[in-house]
């Protein structure tokens, strides 16, 4: 019984954890909720991968150091309707001297679908990331964020998104 209770909260706060945000404050921490693998195989649902900061680095571990700059590191959509689907591309110009590469762009949420240059940058070109953001199940202020992990010094770099979601009128 307390099993089956345990496995009835976990897959409620599953189902829940990337929904409506109400009036949420920018910047507030978000409440993060991975299903182990082992209950998603029980309730059905398909496994979704976990991965360690590490593990997306390893990637370009070995690449030779480079330097990035971003057009931006925050944008902000202002007030858009709930349910809207919106993006925003940024910028990324390779500053060093060795191509870039973007290994993994990692978003911190399901809501948030990430887009970017595969192929390496070369020195002084440039590059882009896209997120693009389906505001469906939130209302109020939001900031979403994703890690990008490239074979720079620092990694990850976070990107964020900030908008006020309106209900439909």
């Amino acid at each position: 019984m307390k099993n089956k209770f345990f496995v009835a909260l976990t897959v409620s706060l599953a189902l829940f954890s990337c929904k409506k945000e109400e009036k949420s404050q920018v910047g507030q921490e978000e409440n993060k909720l991975e299903l182990r693998p082992e209950l998603a195989a029980k309730v059905g649902q398909e496994e979704t991968p976990v991965y360690k900061p590490e593990d997306l680095a390893k990637d370009v571990k070995d690449k030779p150091i480079t330097n990035l700059v971003l057009s931006e590191s925050n944008f902000n959509f202002g007030k858009i309707t709930r349910g809207q689907v919106v993006e925003h591309t940024y910028e990324v110009t390779n500053t060093g001297k060795n191509p870039l590469i973007i290994a993994h762009v990692k978003p911190g949420c399901g809501c948030t679908a990430p887009e970017f240059t595969k192929d390496p940058i070369l020195p002084g070109k440039k590059g882009k990331i896209t997120l693009k953001f389906d505001s469906t199940n939130f209302e109020g202020m939001v900031q979403k964020q994703a890690e990008v992990y490239a074979n720079v010094n620092a990694v990850p770099i976070l990107i964020t998104f900030t908008a006020d979601i309106q209900n439909k009128k």
